[in-house]
C-alpha cells in the first residue's frame, strides 16, 4: 500500500473514529442545559455515564455511542454496497431495519427528528423520495463523514450530488443538504491532507452549492452562519467561547444552529478532535451531534494516529477493526473516482 493510501486511510479513520469520540463524549449531556452539565459533572473533560432519567441516554454506559455513529457507519456501507450509483432501496430498507433494532434495544427516542418522521412516513406508506421533503434538521449533517472520505473534493460538485442523493429519503431540504454538504467537504479536504483551515473554507463553498438542492425552506444561510460562527468565537477564551456558541450561534438539532456551532467548534480548538468533542460535550442542546460533527472533521485533518488512545480503546458500542476496513474500502472507492486505483492496493 502506497504512503498516500496509508495517510488516507489514517485521516478517514480520524474522521469516523474522531465522531465516535465526539457522539460517545456528549451522549449523557445531550439535550440538558449548560448549567445542568456544570451542576452534575463540573466541566465534562471524559466520559461519564448519564443521570438515571436522562430523557434519551438513560442506562447507556459511559463511553457508549449512539445513532449519529450508528447511522455514519451504516451510510459508509451503503455507499460500498451501491457501488457507483446510490442505491436509494437499499438506503432505505437498512434504514428501517436498523430503526426496528434501535426499538428493539428500547431507544427509539435517540432517533432525530427528521428521520424519525420519514422513517414513520415510510412505514406507513409514503414513497420514499416524497418522505424526506420537510427534514431540515441535523440528522444528515452528522452521519455524512463516508460520503467525505469516498468522494474526492476537487471534484466539488460531485461530492454535493452524491451527498443530495443520500439526503433524499430522510432530509431532502435545502439546508440540510447545505449543512451536510458542508461537512463532507471538510471531511474530504482533511482526508485529502488538508488541515482544519482547509476544511472550513472548503465547507462554505459546497454549503453554498448544496443550498441550491433539495426542497427550499427557510432558514438562515448555512455558508454565511459558518463564516460569521467562527468569526464570532475566533480568538476568545474557551469559556467565553462556549457561552457565545451557545447563546448567539445555538446548539439545538435546527441545520442552521448545530452545524455552525460545530465549525466554531472547531475555530476555538484550532482542530484538535478531542477538545472538539469536550467543548461540544459542555455546550448544552444536541451536544453528541455538534460533538461527532465537530470531532469527525477534526479527526479527518489530523488522522487516527493523532486520536487519544486511551479514549479510543474505552468506546463501547463500535468494533475499530471493523471500522477501518469500511475506511479501507471508502479510501479504495475514492481512488477509483480520481483513476488512481493502483494507489489503494495492498
Amino acid at each position: 500500500m502506497s504512503d498516500k493510501a496509508t495517510d488516507m486511510i489514517d485521516r478517514a479513520m480520524g474522521a469516523l473514529i474522531g465522531g465516535a469520540l465526539g457522539d460517545a463524549l456528549g451522549m449523557p449531556t445531550q439535550l440538558l442545559s449548560p448549567a445542568r452539565i456544570a451542576e452534575l459533572y463540573g466541566h465534562v473533560e471524559d466520559f461519564v455515564a448519564p443521570v438515571a432519567d436522562h430523557p434519551v441516554s438513560k442506562g447507556l454506559a459511559a463511553g457508549t455511542i449512539t445513532d449519529d455513529t450508528e447511522q455514519a457507519l451504516l451510510l459508509g456501507r451503503i455507499l460500498i454496497e451501491s457501488g457507483g450509483r446510490f442505491d436509494h432501496t437499499r438506503w432505505v430498507n437498512a434504514l428501517l431495519d436498523w430503526e426496528r433494532d434501535v426499538k428493539a434495544r428500547g431507544s427509539y427516542d435517540l432517533l432525530g427528528p427528521s428521520t424519525k418522521r420519514a422513517i414513520d412516513a415510510i412505514n406507513n406508506g409514503v414513497p420514499a423520495e416524497d418522505a424526506g421533503r420537510g427534514g431540515d434538521t441535523n440528522g444528515a449533517a452528522m452521519r455524512i463523514a463516508p460520503v467525505g472520505i469516498m468522494m474526492p473534493v476537487e471534484a466539488l460538485e460531485a461530492l454535493v450530488a452524491k451527498v443530495a442523493e443520500t439526503c433524499r429519503a430522510t432530509h431532502n431540504t435545502s439546508i440540510a443538504v447545505a449543512s451536510a454538504a458542508a461537512v463532507a467537504a471538510a471531511v474530504s479536504c482533511g482526508v485529502s491532507g488538508g488541515d482544519w483551515r482547509a476544511a472550513s473554507d472548503s465547507a462554505v463553498v459546497a454549503a453554498g452549492r448544496g443550498a441550491t438542492l433539495g426542497y427550499w425552506v427557510t432558514g438562515g444561510d448555512i455558508a454565511a452562519r459558518i463564516v460569521w460562527a467562527q468569526d464570532l468565537v475566533r480568538g476568545k477564551a474557551t469559556r467565553d467561547a462556549i457561552r457565545l456558541i451557545t447563546d448567539l450561534v445555538g446548539t439545538g438539532v435546527a441545520s442552521q444552529e448545530s452545524v455552525p456551532a460545530a465549525f466554531a467548534v472547531l475555530e476555538v480548538t484550532g482542530g484538535d478532535p478531542w477538545q472538539a468533542a469536550v467543548i461540544s460535550a459542555n455546550l448544552g442542546g444536541d451536544t453528541d451531534t455538534i460533538g461527532a460533527i465537530a470531532a469527525g472533521m477534526g479527526g479527518a485533518c489530523t488522522g487516527l494516529s493523532k486520536l487519544p488512545r486511551q479514549h479510543v480503546a474505552r468506546l463501547l458500542g463500535i468494533d475499530v477493526e471493523q471500522v477501518r476496513e469500511l475506511a479501507g474500502d471508502l479510501v479504495a472507492a475514492r481512488f477509483a473516482k480520481t483513476g488512481s486505483g493502483k494507489d489503494a492496493a495492498a
